[in-house]
């Protein structure tokens, strides 16, 4: 989780405040939406509130999201050397280190979600994603040698890491570097949920580095549900390919447009895949996956992403996931593809509106 600035960076939306005579300045009621957003993780979060608030409820609000988010990057910053999971990283091999019920909890949604996609989804490639300059210590950008890649893939594994959820304690095997980036932003957007929802908000959609979360609506009066864009990039910046209704609902996207590097002509992707090692090649732009805990999603969406549209959606049919898939052919053509359970979800309607194909084994084995 990153954090560039020695304070909290924030600017809070307070949208349209309304001055009622005879109210105090704490109880003045605010014009819905009330919007809370700045920067946080190397990235942004938003808050999108329609309930009827007051002044001051809005400040608590945004004091309980702030602290949500402060005790995330505290546990599992890869960015702050005072985190609880540097802590973790730099303790002595093969003992055991009791640890924040929040941090063991995402270390074994790791770890399942590793031993489900085959390692595709792997938190201890931490020192291989610096060895590609993609983390906290990013070197220039090169491609590293042979003799370097090959040094660090064999350290890496998440059989590395042993996680006892009944004891709250886990520990390192071999000297590999944890790092949760796949998985905390997802996390910490389930935190804030989860805060909102214990303050009785009803209606709200949370955003963090696109990562999102849902509940109620976004005009109550109207029933109107949330939307959000699937994006593409086009002409270099990124667009909406699809506009997806969002109700009560929680979903995390991972594409490999937006951060890479190039030497000699070749692009190299930022993910990276644990089991070579190497930046991914394939046509598979972007994964959104929409699952009831952001956390899961997040990871989800990682190790689909690295795997690729043929073995990502054979690894959706077998875990009953809800995925859209944006895939990129060799002429720049975009073409996207639902996985069985996002039909379900979703209906057969919508994907004919918006141009989806239903994913078949047949289909993806011909491209067609």
């Amino acid at each position: 989780m990153r954090n560039t600035s020695p304070r909290w960076r924030r600017v809070v939306w307070l949208t349209g405040a309304l001055w009622l005579a005879g109210c105090s300045e704490s109880d003045r009621p605010l014009e819905s939406p009330v919007r809370f957003e700045g920067g946080i993780f190397g990235t942004f979060y938003q808050v999108t509130i329609v309930d009827d608030l007051t002044q001051s409820e809005a400040q608590v609000l945004e004091e309980g999201i702030l602290a949500e988010l402060d005790s995330v990057d505290q546990a599992m910053s890869t960015y702050r050397d005072d985190s609880e999971l540097i802590a973790f990283n730099q303790a002595p091999l093969d003992e055991w280190q009791p640890l924040s019920n929040e941090l063991i909890e995402v270390m074994a949604i790791s770890q399942s979600v590793a031993e489900a996609s085959h390692g595709a989804f792997d938190v201890t490639i931490g020192e291989l994603v610096n060895l590609w300059s993609f983390g906290p210590g990013a070197r220039p950008e090169e491609v590293p040698s042979p003799e370097a890649l090959e040094q660090r893939l064999a350290q890496v594994g998440f059989d590395a890491v042993e996680v006892d959820t009944q004891s709250m304690q886990a520990r390192r095997e071999r000297d590999v570097f944890v790092d949760l980036s796949g998985v905390a932003k997802g996390h910490a957007t389930d935190r804030v949920a989860a805060y909102l929802d214990q303050q009785g908000i009803e209606d709200y959609l949370v955003n963090l580095g696109g990562d999102l979360i849902s509940r109620g609506h976004r005009d109550e009066a109207e029933q109107e549900p949330w939307r959000i864009g699937i994006e593409v990039p086009r002409n270099g910046r990124p667009e909406a390919q699809h506009i997806i209704p969002l109700e009560s609902q929680s979903v995390a996207t991972s594409g490999d447009y937006r951060n890479y590097f190039e030497v000699d002509g070749q692009r190299y992707s930022h993910t990276i895949d644990p089991r070579t090692g190497r930046p991914v090649t394939h046509n598979l732009a972007s994964v959104s996956v929409f699952h009831p805990s952001n956390a899961w999603a997040d990871a989800w969406a990682t190790a689909l992403l690295v795997v690729g549209e043929e073995q990502g959606m054979q690894l959706a049919v077998e875990n009953d996931l809800n995925v859209l898939m944006l895939v990129n052919d060799d002429e720049g053509h975009w073409q996207s593809l639902a996985s069985p359970a996002f039909v379900d979800d979703f209906g057969e309607a919508l994907l004919d509106e918006l141009g989806i194909d239903a994913w078949t084994p047949a289909l993806s084995s011909t491209g067609e």
